[in-house]
């Protein structure tokens, strides 16, 4: 009897146990590298790498905590390693010209988005009408629509947290959408009138 033939069981079983853990999270690993890297290559490539340094030390996690604790530690600790890699770039100072000593007719010019006041209006009445329409939804509907289209989280995802079946978060989901667009096309579409926050 060798040892391969002592440990295959448990390294099949490790295996097994690791696949199905990444299924109930890849998707929130994801999105979570997405907003700390701002971008879709820069995601996945992160996604991956915390997938296998999780799967590498597997046999260190400790099964009565929470694998969602464990494995989102190890993926923002590889972000911050990798921006404490990144060479680090010299501040430049907005007075300073940008050609060679003896040029300053280059200057480098920062556009402001956030002064164009045709924009923010836009930003803030849009805000304040999907406020207003969230604020009309029946409790259920609200929690399903946001922990779908603001967390990302999957129906199944979704169905644990609010203790119900997939099919009844389905139907939130849809009829919670329906009566959003409702909403806002109806008495949230002059928020500053309508919108009454309890």
């Amino acid at each position: 009897m060798t040892a391969e033939t002592i440990f295959e069981p448990l390294v099949r079983r490790n295996e097994a146990e690791f696949e199905k853990l990444v299924e109930r999270t890849q998707r929130q690993a994801y999105n979570m590298a997405y907003r700390m890297t701002g971008n879709r290559d820069d995601a996945e490539d992160l996604t991956q790498e915390a997938y296998l340094r999780a799967y590498r030390s597997f046999e260190k996690y400790n099964r009565a905590l929470p694998f969602e604790n464990w494995f989102f530690r190890i993926l923002s600790n590889l972000f911050v390693d990798g921006l404490r890699r990144k060479p680090k770039q010299a501040p430049i100072s907005l007075d300073q010209p940008l050609g060679e000593a003896g040029e300053s007719d280059y200057v480098l010019e920062i556009p402001d988005n956030e002064s164009d006041p045709q924009d923010r209006i836009l930003k803030d009445v849009m805000d304040e009408r999907i406020q207003c329409a969230l604020s009309k939804l029946p409790k259920d509907f609200r929690t399903a629509v946001l922990l779908c289209d603001v967390d990302g989280l999957s129906y199944e995802e979704i169905a644990k947290v609010m203790g119900t079946s997939i099919g009844t978060v389905r139907s939130r989901i849809h009829r919670g959408r329906k009566m959003l667009r409702k909403h806002i096309e109806g008495p949230c579409a002059r928020p500053s009138m309508a919108f009454n926050p309890a």
